[in-house]
């Protein structure tokens, strides 16, 4: 009889700390796919954005006029272009001050890039924490809800004159359910914050090339 249980009736015959277990388990299940759906899609747009404007930066054109067509929203621009217009903005406003000297305005200019760098990094690595977070600690707390649900099963027990496997198998099959809840929500979030970490390296990699790149042009506009 108790083979041809459902998941349904487990966790409905499950003790109250059981059920509050797996239902942690199971928002956290759902947070951690809202968050990889969101990084996923968040990550590929940052990636196709840098290498559509690192098209238009090398394709040769006047930094100004690509500047201007950036606009004059900053907030509105992220990636490659909110590092750009924030470097080249500051490396204009200096160039235009009382000193003027070349040097400072290149290190002025590359502090600017990477305060916006600073800022692009907390954007894509908004969730990441939380995977990590239900990754590690998923299996912990459905292993809490599974040696409850045991000890509840052996109390029970006690009330009994004769034990049987009948007895405390039910409850057992029942608290196992924790543990399986809470792999099933550990092992996606882990995967996809182990991807999405390594994404977030390499697009941390691009930006900080492109960087180095600009200040090189930005040094030589500046000797000319």
């Amino acid at each position: 009889m108790y083979a041809e249980l459902s998941l349904l009736d487990l966790v409905l015959h499950a003790s109250f700390v059981v059920q509050f277990v797996l239902l942690i388990l199971v928002l956290a299940s759902i947070l951690s796919w809202t968050m990889i759906f969101d990084r996923a899609r968040v990550l590929r747009k940052a990636a196709r954005a840098a290498e559509e404007f690192e098209r238009r930066f090398w394709s040769g054109g006047d930094l100004s006029a690509l500047y201007r067509d950036l606009g004059q929203d900053d907030k509105s621009l992220t990636g490659l272009a909110a590092i750009f217009r924030s470097g080249f903005k500051e490396y204009v406003r200096l160039r235009k001050g009382e000193d003027g000297d070349p040097m400072a305005v290149i290190q002025g200019a590359d502090r600017s890039m990477r305060v916006a760098l600073s800022r692009e990094m907390d954007r894509l690595e908004t969730n990441l924490s939380f995977l990590a977070t239900v990754g590690s600690t998923s299996p912990y707390i459905g292993l809490f809800g599974t040696v409850w649900g045991i000890m509840h099963s052996f109390h029970a027990l006690g009330n009994v004159k004769q034990a049987t496997l009948a007895l405390v198998a039910p409850g057992i099959s029942e608290a196992l359910v924790a543990t399986a809840i809470g792999l099933f929500a550990a092992i996606p979030a882990v995967i996809a914050y182990n991807r999405f970490a390594d994404r977030v390296e390499r697009i941390n990699n691009r930006y900080e090339e492109f960087m180095e790149e600009f200040s090189t042009l930005l040094q030589r506009q500046g000797r000319g």
